[in-house]
């Protein structure tokens, strides 16, 4: 295909999963916008090029995969040009039989192998059969693609690719392969280099983040890496996700609660409170480890908002083991929990476990879960009132934005505020300080005008953005976790990769 011939044909991709597959799915779109290819309009009847990034971590992400195929057969059937691609976890594990269940689909790659995805369009086309190209191992590694970012103020930089964990109940390891870390230079490097374009937060992105460091010998290296981060001109705020209790050390608490730019926020997944389960996650630590974890960083850092993950109905759950659940997250006061109903993920030992618990038993106990869980984040929220917070302004936010005439940002810890239009102009990427005035479970609000407003590079970043011919908007994100500058509570009953 010429570059001519590319600047005609679209593209749209539809992402499924964990905030690695966003990530992933931003650079897929890098690579064929490198290779000449235009996203698709919102409102366009069909791209030319669809590309679907899958996740395999729940039972039924198979029949979600098949289900999108299906529907776009007739479409395929009569625009034969057009071309299906299917990446990411589930092409991974499963490659020859999607196209024996979809003989229409042009194009299989794996994780490892996301660099190939325009070559393999164009032998597809031309050879006129379906290309299944599946690397077993990290070919290179994935921040040396190009990558078309969502947001102009905010952005993702991967720390580590894989995963050293052999927790029961995920798959993500088989396919995502063992941890391998990147250079800490390299890290910086594309940190720097995004500040220089405006952006003014990065969340540190690891399937297991803090254990960055095993794969180049450094136990600390993490924690230099937040305080190297501390030191970059223009990096104002600086996140990252996820952790796992285990390799949550002293120094890290330490490296966030003196770097400045390290937001009060922390995501620490707990799964289960019952150390009996979590020895059969195969977890490797316990109750009383995790809020110890808890205490520390309380202490170091009162104001931290804690969120964590937690899956209800593991395979020989009791009800005393969901009591120590329910023990924990009253201890804890998570400001926020992702809650999940477990559910089969095929090729896991937890899959073939005996006593697993019936739908009925799962349903009930979650239903305890979030409601206490619902009461906590509001009394939590409600302690926000009357303060004063500084918010990093977002786009697309609020739902309900314009019907209220309001805006929405993200305070340091994470929390959504929605706040009055000031009579000024206010861009995604400025920075406005706003008084509480009013609080619920899963947001807070500022009813009066911003104290101030400070306009930001990143907001002038935006600005430029889309002072240029339109962009289209993202197509069909489907998203486990918030995604970087317009993060979204997950789905109550679904979940992703990121439960480690």
């Amino acid at each position: 295909m010429t570059a001519q011939d590319a600047l005609e044909r679209s593209y749209e991709i539809r992402t499924f999963g964990c905030q690695m597959n966003v990530h992933d799915s931003e650079r897929m779109a890098g690579l064929l916008e490198d290779a000449g290819y235009v996203r698709a309009p919102r409102d366009a009847d069909g791209a030319d090029v669809v590309v679907f990034n899958t996740c395999a971590v729940r039972e039924n992400a198979d029949n979600r995969l098949y289900g999108n195929l299906g529907q776009l057969a007739p479409k395929k059937a009569a625009r034969p040009d057009m071309q299906i691609a299917v990446g990411g976890c589930l092409a991974q594990k499963d490659r020859e039989t999607i196209t024996r269940k979809a003989p229409w689909v042009d194009v299989v790659f794996g994780t490892h192998n996301v660099g190939k995805l325009p070559v393999l369009l164009e032998r597809a086309r031309i050879q006129e059969e379906a290309q299944v190209e599946v690397a077993e191992s990290l070919e290179a590694f994935p921040s040396t693609l190009p990558t078309r970012r969502e947001s102009a103020y905010a952005a993702w930089v991967s720390v580590s690719v894989g995963c050293n964990n052999t927790c029961t109940f995920c798959i993500v390891p088989q396919l995502r392969g063992k941890e391998k870390d990147r250079r800490p230079g390299d890290i910086l490097a594309e940190t720097e280099a995004l500040v220089a374009e405006g952006v003014t937060e990065i969340t540190l992105l690891g399937q297991n983040v803090n254990a960055y460091g095993s794969d180049i010998g450094d136990p600390e290296a993490f924690s230099k890496l937040l305080r190297a981060c501390g030191r970059i001109e223009g990096l104002e705020r600086v996140r990252f996700t996820s952790p796992h209790p285990r390799d949550f050390t002293d120094d890290v608490i330490a490296a966030m609660a003196e770097t400045p730019n390290v937001m009060p926020q922390l995501h620490m997944p707990l799964q289960s409170g019952s150390s009996r389960v979590l020895k059969a996650m195969r977890r490797s630590y316990r109750q009383e480890r995790f809020l110890d974890i808890i205490e520390k960083v309380r202490a170091a850092m009162p104001e931290a908002a804690i969120s964590t993950d937690i899956i209800v109905g593991f395979p020989g759950e009791t009800e005393e083991d969901f009591q120590e659940t329910l023990h924990v997250v009253r201890e804890a006061r998570f400001a926020q929990a992702f809650t999940f109903q477990y559910s089969k993920r095929p090729g896991t030992p937890a899959a073939e476990m005996d006593g697993q618990i019936p739908k009925q038993v799962v349903q009930e106990r979650y239903e305890r879960l979030v409601a206490l869980q619902e009461e906590i984040s509001w009394e939590e929220n409600k302690k926000q009132v009357g303060r004063t917070l500084e918010l990093l302004v977002a786009e697309g936010e609020g739902r309900k934005d314009d019907a209220t005439r309001r805006l929405s940002g993200r305070a340091p810890d994470s929390r959504l505020v929605h706040f009055a239009r000031p009579e000024e102009d206010v861009r995604p990427g400025d920075v406005v300080t706003v008084g509480i005035t009013y609080a619920a479970p899963h947001h807070l609000l500022a009813e009066a005008p911003p104290v101030s407003v400070r306009r930001t590079r990143a907001g002038d970043a935006w600005e430029r953005r889309h002072a240029a011919p339109e962009a289209p908007a993202p197509q069909g994100v489907m998203l486990g976790l918030p995604a970087i500058g317009v993060p979204e509570p997950l789905p109550a009953d679904t979940g992703g990769c990121n439960v480690c």
